[in-house]
Formats: structure tokens, C-alpha cells, sequence
């Protein structure tokens, strides 16, 4: 199956659910739906409320947003799909073919950030576009501990891989790479967590990394590998539909172990402080929001990722010896997780 080439004026009503832009919103509402479910169960108070929203010039969305509860502090999961006749900066300086031709977008994006500083934050977000002749899926998931345990960057590891596996045996160490060099805060020099997967412009065409760092380890890892063979829409779909669905196994359990822990204040105002690294990529670096700003979304929807509560502090330095030491000095460079044993 091939995408379509004509999306010159994508309508509510071209969306059927045989069409390609149909079925990817489709999707993403319906693991929009799966997860929020799932959350509500795993936080066991916590209920999230729904915002429907239009966007100005084509499309809109559904925000849910659920906060206070009994192990997300706050956390949003967003369902959004966007059409128009121009095209944003961002996509035409990576694909200038597309100029010309109106654009469809959709995606499904989600940050959490719970409350007890020894369950991590994480970030999901899958998407799809179509602009004429031009159609890519990306997207990744990511996992952000303030607090080290290597069990659970295995376990989120090994899940999220064996995922990728079911397409393709490669998609795991080419993303995982790629998910290490986009989300690295270059101004700290230091990762912004333990990662996961990240991918863009996967359209079949070429390698898979597709990425601005032709010499890193994500760039030479595909580039020996060469060109993939067999890889369409319809596999590039069902790879993105077995990745949606992993999120809820990786991070269960995770939150499970982590949540019945006790903590203080040390432990509460290292989060704070390690949660203003978030806020700093997500203002400066990540590609979803500047999307988003550039193509006139919905500025609360889009600023969702960010957390309820956050602080700085000047010149800040781990004690030695110490957990928080062992984040900076372990848990935020690449490691190879997903084939971490005990006492590796």
C-alpha cells in the first residue's frame, strides 16, 4: 500500500477509515484511549479530563490531562491531527519536495511526571505525515529516572526492543542510538535520561537513520548496515502500532517497584532541580513543540510535557558517592540496557 499523493485540501470528511490518513487517526485515538485507561488503572485515584479543541486553518485534537492523582503529580496524553495549504519551516527545510502541496499531521503525544521522585518521568509520542508525494511515520519513547536503578532501564529496554523486533531486527539498535543523540541537552552535555527509541522520516526510502549527525554512532551503525530491503507503509504502520502498545508493559512495572518507596525532602528537591532539564529541552531542542508553535496548534496542549512544579539552582553539584552522583555519573551516558545483566 502506498500513501496517498494528493492531500492538496484534507477535509474532516476524506478521512475515511480505508484511507491512509484515516487509519493513523484512527490509531492514535484508539492508544490514546488504551493508555489513558491503563493509567487510570495504575494510579488507582487519578482521573483524566478531556479537552476538545480546533485548530484555526484545519484539524484539532483531544488533551487529557490528569493531575493530584495517587502517582502522577501531572501527565498528559494528546491525540492531535492537523491539515492546511502551508507548509511549516521545520518540514520544508528537511524535505524541500514537499513545497507546493497542502500538509495532514497526526500524533499521539504523552509526558508524565509523577509525584514520588523515585518513579521516572517518561515521554511517548507517535506521528504521521502526508504532504503530496511525501509521507513519513516517526516518533520514539523515552524513560527519564532521577533516581538509578538499571532493573528498570532493562526492563524498559527490553521491552520497547523486542517491540521493534517483530518488524524488523535492526530498528532497535539504529533507534536507540538516534534516541541518544536527540535527546541530549548540548548546552549540559549530558542525556537527558536513560532513553529508548527515536525515529523520523521513515518513509521505506534509503537507511534508516535519517537524522543531522552523519558521523555519530546512530549515522555509522546505519550506514553499515546499509539499505533495508521490504519496508512500506503497511510494515512502517504496524511497526509504529507494536511500539504504541509496548508503552504500557515497559512502564508498569517500572512504577510498580518505584512507587511504594519512601521518600524526603533531598529526594523531592533533586527531582525539582533534575525536572528543569526537562523543561530546557523541550523549549530549546524538541522538534514536537517547534512543530507545533510553527503550524499555529494549541499553545496549552502543546506545553502539556511541561511539569507542574520545577526549580534551579546555580552552579549545583552531587555529593560524591551519592545516588543523584551516580545519575550524572553513570545513568546519563549511553549504555547498552537492554542486554544489562546484575553485576554486569
Amino acid at each position: 500500500m502506498t500513501a496517498s499523493t494528493e492531500t492538496q485540501k484534507t477535509t474532516p470528511l476524506s478521512l475515511s477509515l480505508g484511507s491512509t490518513q484515516g487509519r493513523v487517526s484512527k490509531f492514535m485515538q484508539d492508544i490514546q484511549d488504551e493508555i489513558c485507561q491503563g493509567l487510570e488503572q495504575l494510579d488507582g485515584i487519578g482521573k483524566f479530563k478531556e479537552d476538545r479543541w480546533e485548530r484555526p486553518g484545519g484539524g484539532g485534537g483531544r488533551s487529557r490531562v490528569i493531575r493530584d492523582g495517587a502517582v502522577f503529580e501531572q501527565g498528559g496524553v494528546n491525540f492531535s491531527e492537523v491539515w492546511g495549504d502551508k507548509l511549516p519551516p521545520s518540514i520544508l527545510a528537511q524535505r524541500p519536495e514537499a513545497e507546493g502541496h497542502g500538509f495532514y499531521a497526526t500524533g499521539t503525544s504523552m509526558v508524565l511526571h509523577p509525584e514520588n521522585p523515585y518513579v521516572p518521568t517518561v515521554h511517548l509520542n507517535y506521528r504521521y505525515f502526508e504532504a503530496g508525494p511525501v509521507w513519513w511515520f516517526g516518533g520514539g519513547i523515552d524513560l527519564t529516572p532521577y533516581y538509578p536503578y538499571a532493573e528498570d532501564a532493562n526492563h524498559f529496554h527490553q521491552t520497547i526492543k523486542a517491540a521493534c523486533d517483530k518488524s524488523h531486527k535492526e530498528y532497535y539498535p539504529v533507534f536507540k542510538r538516534w534516541c541518544d543523540e536527540y535527546f541530549y541537552l548540548k548546552h549540559r552535555q549530558e542525556m537527558r535520561g536513560v532513553g529508548g527509541i527515536f525515529f523520523d522520516y521513515q518513509d521505506g526510502q534509503g537507511e534508516l537513520y535519517k537524522g543531522p549527525d552523519s558521523q555519530g554512532p546512530a549515522a555509522i551503525y546505519s550506514q553499515q548496515l546499509g539499505v533495508p530491503e521490504s519496508r512500506n507503509w503497511e510494515s512502517l504502520f504496524t511497526f509504529v502500532q507494536n511500539c504504541g502498545r509496548s508503552f504500557l508493559p515497559a512502564y508498569k512495572t517500572i512504577v510498580e517497584r518505584r512507587q511504594p518507596m519512601e521518600y524526603g525532602d533531598r529526594e523531592r528537591n533533586f527531582q525539582l532541580y533534575r525536572r528543569g532539564r526537562y523543561v530546557e529541552f523541550n523549549l530549546v531542542y524538541d522538534r514536537g513543540t517547534i512543530f507545533g508553535l510553527q503550524t499555529n496548534g494549541r499553545t496549552e496542549s502543546i506545553l502539556m510535557s511541561l511539569p507542574p512544579l520545577v526549580r534551579w539552582e546555580y552552579g549545583y553539584s552531587p555529593e560524591p558517592n551519592t545516588p543523584e552522583a551516580e545519575l550524572y555519573e553513570v545513568f546519563l551516558k549511553p549504555h547498552d540496557w537492554a542486554n544489562w545483566k546484575p553485576n554486569h
